[in-house]
């Protein structure tokens, strides 16, 4: 059962190590200028940390009202 499971699941690991290299890949700039860096202490917070903290929040009601009951 498990040498099946690991023939199944072999394409696509393989596919995955021949996209690696072009997923990585960057184009040369030509010539033009040279973007700066951004600032160190910039933190990017998007969608991701507000659906975490929602997600906890939800977490924890959820606990309290089992723990009432």
């Amino acid at each position: 059962m498990r040498i099946a499971t690991f023939f199944h699941s072999l394409p696509v690991v393989a596919g995955l190590l021949l996209v690696a290299g072009t997923v990585l890949a960057q184009t040369p700039t030509t010539g033009g200028p040279t973007p700066q860096a951004p600032d160190p202490t910039a933190v990017p917070l998007d969608g991701g940390a507000s659906l975490l903290l929602a997600g906890s929040v939800a977490y924890g009601l959820r606990k309290l009202r089992q723990r009432r009951n």
